[in-house]
């Protein structure tokens, strides 16, 4: 395209002058005269003015001109404004139209811009001249810049590729498509240039150069110059000079270039797609071979010219338009050029020699001339000069390659012979030799280069890939390579728009955009189908491949197949042309392109003479050996002679696997290269070219808009505006752009999105301009380049202030700094000063000799030492005495406490009595106050588990409400759906009817005209009679005729001359009946090896049958196993029954085991009827399977176009199904995940269980020791007096309550232990009925997948079968066929010359009715286009009214969310309240607990007060007593005995009135404390409730006062929405009206237009029936003559075949009777399609039945779940519904209207078929017999089609219901199975919490006991304690007694401990007292004595 030129401003070739744009005048003239675009047809589009409207008309002024036109409204495009001339960016023009866009470029391009943005591609422009525009300044101006900071480049297209693979690390791929000169390969060129130049390794960085020559090439990095230098080597080798371009690429090219992590370009590797070889060999008309060969040529030297035995250029063959010179280029300069690259590449001399070699060869090959020999075909070489020169460039053997080449060896079975070639033969294996040779050349160069290239060192981290390939072209005669490019170009633009439109879209879809999907119509899978799918049915590659394998196929048949095979397709069409023009037409995306299939089979085998092959794969010639060392891959000439059968058989037997065709390879080549650019990141270049001329300036409009419309560019700018181009990650976006938002975000964690949400608000942006998903954030184009700038800004502002901040930090510093410097230089100076006056004074000297040695100062530390220590030791003695005084103190102190507690025990020994009385009462008040206690307890026991109950019911309730409202918004969905399904469905089943009404209305004409030929048939018959009566009477002269033949046999033998004549006659007709009864004999052969497979199939179909009676058996057997399986669940169910009947008094939890069980009945139930539906759904296809079996012979091939139809629409309605199942598959798996956590709870409770039954065994173990101290304790009691006595009616009552605790405590255990059984029991039952039930699931899923197995086999043996049916009927008809055409050739003899002039005169009566048809049709096609105009523009405005209405529905969404966020406060409201109410309870239950106990305790202090003052006055009476009984024990003279008897009993009862006095004090101390305290606590808990509750009073207040505020705001919005919903419908109204109206003109437009088509389609193929029968005629002529010449000659042999003709005349009778059968079978036929057609009725009907159920459960559903937001959702729909049935009402007019036509036209072809056939047959009865019946016979072959493909559709409508009806039933299954694990699930929590409370329960009881048993064994030490105590003292005091002292109680009281039992104090110690003063009396001693 462009090079450099230095003298000129590259800026003026790259920015626009805005001066000249923003000129007010031209602004002010645009406004003022309404200018618009208008259609012209010399400038594509002209401006003008509008003047005035007339009704659909628009008067406009042209502003070229002045002149004044009249123009349709539908054809004006709106013009922009003046500022937007010569815009960057199409995507920001205002009105974007094709004017606007055309304009624009146009525009740009007069001012010398050639690049221009297209949104997300750039369009290029080929200038034709040099332009300054890609100097080494250019690139340095583009590196590092943003794209929209620079005017529009290629390179800004690569520094943005380059630094998305660096920031993003994806690989990028750079695409440049276009026609061919439209400038492709330049831009790729200066792709790799700028990336050499940036991306240059580390070596050359320091001096970059563009290599403008080769010269300047040495200072950039090796690999970046070899990169540079491929292209030369390439172009060279690849590429030619064409009309279009002179440098055209005749070959694609992918280049990927590596570079590592930091940017460097670390290796390069080139993919090469599709080499032109045949341009090698010839050319067409002022165009060139490839450059090489004309550099080679004029720049090789003397020298080498004759090592390479080179000639002129008019001496070579292959060079078939000479030399033509190039405009402004050297071949010898290029030739030098060539030379140098290869040398930079690391090219050696040698490989340089072989290459030149083998490029001289090619042009040797064609020098190479062959002539035929006289007497036979056989080519022969009379000079091998030029032999000798290839075999001496190539390394061959001459004599071995005229042998090859004229005879060469063909394997034939297991031999080689060698056969002659003849002269085209070998003109063509030497052709083919030359173009395998050089494209062998080029692959072997690319793989050099590559190895040039190819740096294993550093190992590359992501690629850029350029892809330069040959556009979308249409030439006159396309070919084989046609069709590949234009099959990659459709591949590539199908990338294009699915990176564009759908995959952007889908994005939009998946991240919860609002976006409306835009369906731009850009589907280009159907045409890409149509040319590579593999089979079912095969594509145009898999045919040709096809085509290729058999021996006896041509083009013809190869075509004749594909009109079979894809002529119902819709991108296929016949052609247009002749058919010597064209074979077939592709419809493409760029248009309709018409192929010629001349040699496709060679072009796609490409075979080689293999002869010569091998002999080039032993060349001397290393070179040449290695080009040719794969020889044993090539297509040989056995293959392609197919010489016999036998011969392609064993060939290709041997080469098997190795063979592989040129459509294979390049498929695989292409998919591999789709594959690599999906994995990238795409970068679109669309290059154009402005016209055919190649003229500098010039731009032809309709040429640049055809491009724009086959690029797509409108439709990539309109995704580009309407869509979010750029987008980023919340993470990404929070960390580039925070900056621009300092104090948005708080700190501390938060969500992504939320932060990206407070950013984007705290920047104001205008909402329109981006979008927020669920990843990602969107913005529209330009969005992120502003936020950028706004970045950069604020970056450079922080960092300006940073380093003010930085530099003024250092100043300061450096100023302190100075400062301290400044005043130590001070000091020192000071320093320095003082030392100097001092050094030379004497006394100075000799003070500072003198100090050191001075020791007064050392003799005062050691006193002061002294000193210290002295002070210490008197303090110690100071302590000592001290503490000393005190310990003499305290001895004083405790001797008084010793007397006055000596004193204290005495008084209250007096007290005791009175002690004992209280006591007793208090036990009785105890144990009243423990019974109301418990009561209270249980109580508060019962009313926790309601509360606990309550909570329980309320969190069910709660997520049953949830359950519920995600179940409605689930329903709501579903509901939605079904209504779009049943719109669609509707639609379906009106097609059908209509479709029905047709076939019926087509099936009683069929019928009627099928009587009349039957009534034909009868005459026929009758005809055939006569003619077997003529038949016979020719027998009986044939009889005569040898009499005479035998009379005339001896005059034959006189005449030997004539004999000779009538023998080589004789031996003409024997050859041509030999050849006749050989192919009859192929045929029959055929037709046996095709009945042999026929009969194979149907074994293997009876061997499927049985299968399936197999498969049936094992579904009985499982289902047997089902019912054992229920049999076995019915005495689980009993058994359970029994337990519950016996377990009814146990607990609450057996109510919710109960209902579990009775979901699993219900489950199970379930699962029992979908095995009954599974049943009846067998027993259907059962007869389903009958029904087929009966209808096998009838079906055959499917539609081919209605499949795929329908096979689309149900391949989304299964994804969404499926989609559906995976979610539901999800949901259970959560919930599986759910139940194993339970159990994993459950587990841990039983372990919990376990370990508290090891403390109850520990407990009862210690209760055993206690029961048996206490025995011990009963056992000594009883020994005691009536004291003992109460004190062991008290121990038994404490016995009594241990008991109860203890039978409490082994209740709890028993209940749990119950507990734990039943829990285990029913979790065993639970997973045992789990276990059935997915059993169960399991082998109805494998059953269901087995019967959808068994039904794909079925169904494919069917169609094997029907095809193999198919093809047997095919053969018949070929015999038939044959048969007919023999006894043709037999009558035209009889047939006269009058119908030709007939003919003639009928075919000038059609031209003139053709003609006048076309005039009409124009006129019509002229009608249609202004409709078609008026129709878009309606189109267009009713885009717009859609985009008001997504407006209205986006308010109308945001509506719905701020209801929804209000439900969610109000629910939130409640949960609160709830919990408050909860917590007050719970606090008043608290409050009462501590006041009844603050009561009880109030009470028993009373009681102990009183009990106090009664001890006190009982023990003053004692002591009064013990008074008496001392003074009178000297007076009186009792007995020694009898006192201490009586002292003792004083002395303990003393003890124990002080016992009970200190406990009773101290229980007295504690209620006191206790009461303080509970006051305490219930004021301050009073006032927290208070306050509690009056804050939340007053939130409530606040929350309700807003939330009436946020309702009348809502109510406020809804009434503004019902308004504009009103304007809104009316005006769809209007809309609706109008385009009924439109609609109503196309239509009859359309049926006008029809009707026109009909009739030219109609009087074409008469004209082609004419035409035909002209030729046969004419041909029948020229017979007929030569025949009257031979025939005298020939009668006597003829008579002599008399004998045959009659055995062929009964062959004849043979084939009619079997015609008449076939007619028969048809019949039934037809009666079997017209019962297949009421079954269709049957179906109709059941499918509008269930239509009709589904309507009134979605009805019921509806009913149930209306709610607030109904009014939104009814309007969302209602627009929906009537926007997909316009969609579909447009789609199904548009079907039908096409079946329609197609049906009129067969109908009409027919009818005019039938006229011909009458007409003939009153003409001529003998001669239309057979052309009768082959018409009869296609018009049958059509019934049975229709009645096939009627056939068909039925059965795929059944097989598509099935599968409908099987999906839903998984779904329903799938949803119910959620429902059950739901409830489950519930049960189960329910369950666990209720076992858990009682777990809690028994462990408190179980504490409670402990608590207890320790007490009781803490009081029984203390006891034990006590009475050994006591017995010491008794002991002491009997001592005492004895010797006389005075008594004096000074034992203490140490032992003595309170037992404390809920609120009742005991004294243990007294039991012991008794016992031990006993033993103590019995071992001393009497004293008196």
């Amino acid at each position: 395209m462009a090079q450099r030129s230095g003298l000129e401003d590259p800026e003026r070739y790259l920015f626009v002058d805005r001066a000249v744009i923003y000129n007010p005048a031209t602004q002010a003239d645009w406004t003022a005269k309404k200018l618009v675009w208008i259609p012209s047809e010399r400038h594509g589009f002209e401006a003008a003015s509008i003047k005035e409207e007339r009704g659909d008309e628009v008067m406009v002024e042209l502003a070229e001109n002045g002149k004044k036109a009249m123009v349709n409204k539908d054809d004006i495009q709106k013009m922009n404004p003046p500022k937007f001339s010569k815009v960057e960016d199409m995507a920001e023009l205002t009105c974007l139209n094709e004017a606007s866009v055309l304009h624009n470029l146009k525009d740009r391009y007069y001012s010398g811009l050639i690049y221009t943005y297209s949104g997300l591609f750039c369009v290029v422009i080929n200038p034709y001249k040099n332009l300054p525009i890609y100097s080494e300044n250019i690139i340095e101006m583009y590196r590092g810049k943003k794209r929209h900071e620079m005017p529009p480049h290629i390179y800004a297209i690569s520094e943005s590729a380059y630094r998305c693979m660096l920031q993003d690390r994806e690989d990028q791929s750079i695409l440049c498509t276009g026609e061919s000169g439209a400038g492709k390969t330049e831009n790729t060129k200066k792709v790799i240039q700028y990336l050499a130049h940036v991306a240059s390794s580390h070596k050359g960085r320091k001096d970059h150069n563009i290599p403008e020559s080769p010269k300047p090439v040495k200072h950039q990095g090796e690999l970046e110059r070899q990169l540079l230098q491929a292209n030369p080597i390439l172009e060279s080798f690849g590429n030619a000079k064409t009309v279009k371009n002179d440098n055209s690429s005749r070959f694609g090219k992918f280049i990927r270039i590596n570079f590592d992590v930091t940017g460097y370009i670390v290796g390069a590797n080139i993919e090469t797609y599709l080499l032109e070889k045949s341009r090698a060999v010839r050319q067409a008309k002022d165009e060139r071979t490839f450059h090489i060969f004309y550099q080679l040529l004029s720049g090789a030297g003397e020298h080498l010219k004759s090592d390479l035995l080179l000639e002129g250029f008019n001496n070579y063959r292959f060079l078939s338009n000479g030399y033509i010179p190039i405009p402004g280029q050297q071949d010898k300069d290029n030739f030098q050029e060539t030379m140098e690259a290869m040398h930079i590449m690391g090219f050696s001399h040698e490989e340089i020699l072989s290459m030149l070699k083998v490029v001289s060869s090619v042009l040797q090959f064609g020098n190479i001339s062959f002539k035929k020999e006289r007497n036979t075909d056989q080519a022969s070489m009379p000079e091998n000069t030029v032999a000798q020169k290839l075999c001496h460039l190539l390394g061959m053997n001459v004599m071995e390659f005229t042998r090859a080449i004229l005879t060469p060896r063909i394997k034939v079975g297991r031999d080689y012979v060698q056969k002659a070639q003849t002269k085209e033969q070998a003109d063509f294996a030497v052709e083919a030799l030359a173009k395998a040779t050089y494209e062998r050349l080029f692959r072997w160069l690319v793989h050099r280069i590559n190895k040039a290239l190819d740096r294993t060192k550093r190992q590359g981290a992501s690629f850029i890939g350029i892809l330069d390939i040959a556009g979308f072209e249409i030439f006159e005669l396309n070919s084989f390579e046609q069709l590949c490019i234009n099959y990659t170009n459709e591949k590539l633009q199908q990338l294009f728009n699915h990176t564009m439109f759908i995959l952007e879209q889908e994005e939009y879809q998946r991240e919860g955009i609002e976006w409306n999907f835009i369906d731009f119509g850009l589907d280009l899978q159907p045409c890409i189908d149509l040319i590579e799918r593999p089979a079912n049915p095969p594509g145009v590659l898999a045919l040709l491949d096809e085509e290729c394998w058999f021996p006896k196929a041509t083009d013809k048949t190869f075509v004749e197949k594909l009109v079979q095979e894809q002529g119902s397709h819709s991108k296929f069409q016949k052609p247009r042309q002749l058919k010597d023009k064209a074979d077939f037409c592709i419809i493409h995306y760029a248009g309709k392109v018409d192929y010629k299939a001349d040699e496709w089979l060679m072009k796609n085998m490409d075979p080689l003479n293999d002869n010569v092959a091998t002999l080039l794969h032993q060349s001397s010639d290393r070179f040449v050996a290695e080009l040719w060392k794969d020889v044993d891959r090539i297509v040989g000439l056995d293959q392609v002679t197919g010489m016999t059968e036998t011969a392609f058989g064993s060939a290709y037997k041997t080469k098997k696997g190795m063979f592989r065709t040129v459509g294979q390879l390049y498929k695989e080549s292409l998919t591999k290269l789709m594959a690599t650019l999906r994995n990238t990141n795409p970068n679109f270049v669309r290059c154009i070219i402005p016209n055919h001329e190649k003229r500098a300036g010039k731009l032809d409009p309709h040429l640049v808009l055809d491009q724009l419309r086959c690029n797509g560019v409108l439709e990539g700018i309109r995704i580009c505006r309407q869509g979010f181009p750029n987008r980023i990650v919340f993470q990404e976006f929070r960390q580039r752009y925070e900056i621009l938002t300092p104090n948005a975000i708080p700190k501390g964690f938060m969500d992504g999105k939320q932060a990206c949400e407070r950013m984007i608000r705290a920047l104001e942006l205008d909402p329109n301009l981006y979008r927020i998903g669920q990843s990602k954030i969107f913005f529209r184009a330009g969005v992120l380049a502003h936020l950028e700038e706004e970045r950069d800004l604020k970056i450079t502002d922080i960092i300006i202030f940073f380093q003010a901040v930085c530099r003024g930090y250092l100043a300061r510093k450096a100023f302190a700094k100075k400062q301290q410097q400044l005043s130590a230089l001070k000091v020192l100076q000071r320093n320095c000063a003082a030392y100097l006056k001092l050094r030379h004074w004497q006394w100075w000297r000799v003070f500072t000799k003198v100090k050191p040695l001075l020791q007064v100062t050392r003799q005062e530390e050691e006193l002061q030492a002294k000193d210290e220590e002295l002070l210490k030791v008197k303090e110690k003695q100071t302590k000592v005495e001290g503490e000393l005084e005190e310990m003499e103190r305290k001895h004083q102190q405790l001797l008084e406490e010793k007397n006055i507690l000596a004193e204290q025990l005495q008084a209250e020994t007096e007290l005791f009595a009175e002690a004992e009385e209280m006591r007793a009462r208090l036990a009785a008040k105890k144990q009243e106050l423990e019974e109301i206690l418990h009561d209270l307890e249980s109580r508060v026991e019962e009313e926790e588990e309601r509360n606990q109950i309550l909570q329980n019911e309320k969190k069910k309730m709660q997520a049953h409400i949830q359950d519920l409202e995600e179940q409605l918004d689930e329903e709501e969905g579903a509901r939605q759906k079904l209504q779009l399904e049943k719109v669609t469905a509707e639609a379906k089943i009106k097609k059908m009817e209509e479709e029905i009404l047709l076939l019926e209305d087509q099936n009683s004409k069929f019928i009627k005209e099928k009587k009349l030929m039957e009534d034909r048939i009868a005459e026929c018959s009758s005809q055939l009679a006569e003619e077997e009566e003529k038949a016979k009477n020719l027998a009986k002269i044939r009889n005569k005729q040898e009499v005479m033949i035998t009379d005339l046999e001896e005059r034959l033998k006189k005449e030997e001359k004539t004999r000779q004549e009538l023998e080589k006659a004789k031996r003409k007709l024997d050859g041509e009946t030999t050849d006749l009864q050989d192919q009859i004999a192929e045929l029959q052969a055929q037709i046996d090896e095709l009945k042999i497979q026929l009969a194979k199939k149907e074994e293997e179909l009876q061997g499927a049958l049985a299968r399936g009676d197999d498969e049936t058996l094992h579904k009985n057997n499982a289902l047997k196993v089902v019912r054992e399986l229920q049999a076995q669940i019915a005495e689980l169910q009993e058994d359970f029954e029994s337990e519950k009947a016996s377990r009814n008094k146990a607990e609450k939890q057996k109510r919710d085991l109960s209902e579990e069980l009775e979901a699993l009945k219900t489950e199970l139930e379930d699962t029992l009827d979908t095995t009954a539906a599974q049943q009846e759904l067998r027993t259907k296809r059962e007869q389903e399977v009958a029904e087929l079996k009966k209808a096998l012979e009838e079906e055959t091939k499917n539609h081919e176009a209605q499949i795929q139809d329908m096979r689309q629409r149900h391949a989304t309605a299964l994804e969404e199904l499926s989609e559906q199942l995976e979610q539901a598959k999800r949901f259970k798996a959560n919930l599986e995940k759910n139940k194993q956590g339970l159990e994993t709870d459950n587990k841990e409770l039983a372990c919990e269980v376990k370990v508290l039954q090891q403390v109850k065994a520990e407990s009862e173990h210690k209760r055993k020791k206690l029961d048996a101290q206490v025995q011990e304790l009963h056992a000594k009691v009883s020994e005691g007096d009536r004291l003992r006595v109460e004190l062991a009616e008290k121990a038994n009552k404490l016995q009594n309550e241990l008991d109860n605790v203890s039978t409490l405590l082994e209740e709890a255990e028993k209940k749990g232990i119950k507990f734990a059984k039943d829990a285990s029991s029913l979790e065993s039952q639970l997973q045992d009925t789990q276990e059935l039930l997915q059993e169960e699931t399991r082998q109805k899923l494998n059953l269901s997948s087995r019967i959808r197995q068994l039904e794909e086999e079925k169904n494919s043996l069917q169609e094997q079968q029907e095809e193999e049916e198919e093809a047997r009927k095919n053969l018949e008809k070929q015999v038939l066929a044959l048969q007919s055409q023999l006894t043709d050739t037999k009558k035209k003899v009889d047939d006269d010359l009058g119908t030709i002039e007939s003919l003639e005169e009928a075919k000038k009566k059609l031209l003139k009715d053709v003609e006048a048809l076309s005039q009409r049709l124009e006129e019509k096609a002229l009608a249609y286009d202004k409709l078609e105009k008026t129709k878009n523009r309606l189109q267009q405005e009713l885009d717009d009214l859609m985009v008001d209405l997504d407006h209205q529905r986006q308010i109308v969404s945001n509506l719905e969310k701020k209801q929804k966020k209000f439900d969610q406060l109000l629910a939130e409201e409640k949960n609160i309240s709830a919990r408050y109410a909860e917590e007050r309870d719970r606090a008043e239950a608290e409050a009462r607990e501590k006041e009844t106990k603050a009561l009880s305790l109030a009470r028993a202090l009373e009681e102990a007060l009183e009990a106090k003052e009664e001890f006190e006055r009982q023990n003053k009476q004692l002591r009064a007593d013990m008074e008496d009984l001392m003074s009178s024990k000297d007076d009186v003279g009792k007995n020694v005995h009898e006192l201490e008897k009586s002292k003792r009993a004083l002395e303990q009862q003393v003890e124990e009135m002080r016992t009970q006095l200190e406990e009773l004090e101290d229980e007295l101390q504690a209620t006191e404390d206790a009461k303080l305290r509970l006051e305490v606590n219930m004021q301050a808990m009073k006032a927290q409730f208070e306050r509690d509750l009056q804050t939340r009073d007053e939130q409530n207040e606040e929350k309700k006062r807003l939330l009436i505020k946020q309702v009348r705001e809502l109510e406020a919005e809804l009434e503004d929405e019902r308004k504009q919903r009103a304007l809104a419908v009316a005006s769809k109204k209007k809309m609706e009206i109008d385009l009924k109206d439109l609609e109503a003109q196309i239509e009859a437009a359309n049926k006008a237009r029809d009707e026109v088509i009909k009739q030219l389609r109609k009087l074409q193929a008469q004209m082609k029936d004419y035409q035909r029968e002209l030729e046969e005629a004419r041909a029948s002529r020229d017979e007929i003559f030569a025949q009257s010449k031979e025939s005298e000659k020939k009668l006597k042999s003829l008579e002599a075949e008399i004998l045959q003709l009659q055995e062929e005349l009964a062959s004849s009778e043979r084939a009619r009777r079997h015609a008449e059968q076939e007619r028969d079978e048809l019949a039934d036929e037809i009666a079997n399609s017209a019962s297949g057609k009421s079954a269709l009725l049957d179906e109709k009907r059941r499918l509008e039945a269930r239509i009709a159920q589904l309507e009134e459960e979605l009805e019921e559903e509806q009913s149930n779940m209306e709610l607030l937001n109904d009014r939104f959702r009814k309007t969302t729909l209602q627009v929906d519904t009537l926007n997909a049935e316009l969609a579909a009402e447009r789609s199904a007019a548009q079907k039908s209207d096409n079946a329609r036509q197609q049906l009129e036209r067969q109908n009409k072809e027919l009818k005019a078929k039938l006229q011909e056939l009458e007409g003939a047959v009153k003409s001529k009865f003998k001669a239309t017999i057979s052309a009768l019946e082959a018409k009869i016979g296609q018009l049958e072959e059509q019934l049975e089609q229709e009645a096939k493909e009627r056939a068909a559709a039925n059965k795929l409508v059944r097989r598509t219901e099935k599968k409908l009806k099987e999906i839903f039933m998984q779904v329903e299954d799938e949803r119910r199975h959620a429902d059950q694990y739901k409830e489950q699930m519930e049960k189960a929590n329910a369950r666990m919490k209720q076992l858990k409370r009682q777990l809690e329960e028994a462990e408190e009881e179980a504490t409670r006991a402990n608590a207890s048993r320790r007490k009781l064994q803490r009081e029984l030490d203390d006891a034990t304690e006590a009475n050994e105590g006591l017995s010491r003292e008794v002991s002491t005091l009997k001592n005492r007694l004895r010797r006389g002292g005075p008594i004096s109680f000074s034992s203490s009281r140490s032992g003595r401990r309170q037992l404390h039992i809920e609120g009742a104090s005991l004294e243990l110690s007294d039991d012991d007292t008794e016992s031990k003063t006993s033993d103590v009396n019995e071992t001393q001693p009497p004293q008196s004595e």
